[in-house]
């Protein structure tokens, strides 16, 4: 016991006596700072830049059933002085299909975007976005559709299997020949 509390003693020393010798060396100075990285300049939007007038902007389709898609068409004029070219367009989710002009909107021109809605499986209300990407000043554009899909109405058409009441006998089975 003696002897490992020795050897735990000296070995305490010497690491003491370890961090004293290297306290007593020159400090090195810190590396000079690394300049920090300038943030990304957007370009200046173009002030001649084709520009979106909407008819409107949200669409709300009010009360519509489930099962048939709810469609609308958002009109818009470019009222800039170029152009408009829509890159891209997409809605905020699977059920919500845009469709926009594939060719330039010429200044003074009107284009439509086509918005589809699959309200199948869909009940309550319909809060979607339709963002729409190109070289407008307003890009990306966002549009909306709004509304409320009704459920399906229960079909009663289907008749409950006959039971007999409990006092009563139930018919004869066929008979096999």
């Amino acid at each position: 016991m003696k002897k490992v509390f020795f050897t735990l003693l000296c070995l305490s020393i010497g690491a003491v006596a370890t961090v004293k010798a290297q306290d007593n060396k020159p400090v090195p100075p810190p590396p000079p700072p690394v300049p920090a990285a300038q943030p990304a300049v957007a370009p200046a939007p173009d002030p001649d830049a084709g520009e979106f007038k909407f008819k409107e902007e949200t669409h709300d389709y009010g009360e519509v059933p489930e099962g048939p898609l709810a469609e609308t068409d958002f009109e818009f004029k470019n009222v800039g002085k170029k152009p408009i070219i829509i890159s891209e367009a997409h809605g905020s989710c699977g059920c919500t299909v845009p469709n926009w002009p594939k060719d330039p909107i010429l200044p003074g021109k009107k284009g439509v975007i086509h918005v589809s809605y699959n309200t199948q499986g869909r009940q309550g209300p319909i809060m979607k976005d339709v963002t729409i990407n190109s070289n407008a000043k307003q890009s990306p554009m966002v549009l909306h559709i709004r509304g409320n899909v009704k459920p399906k109405p229960v079909d009663q058409t289907i008749v409950p299997a006959q039971v007999p009441a409990p006092n009563q006998t139930p018919p004869p089975a066929p008979v096999k020949k």
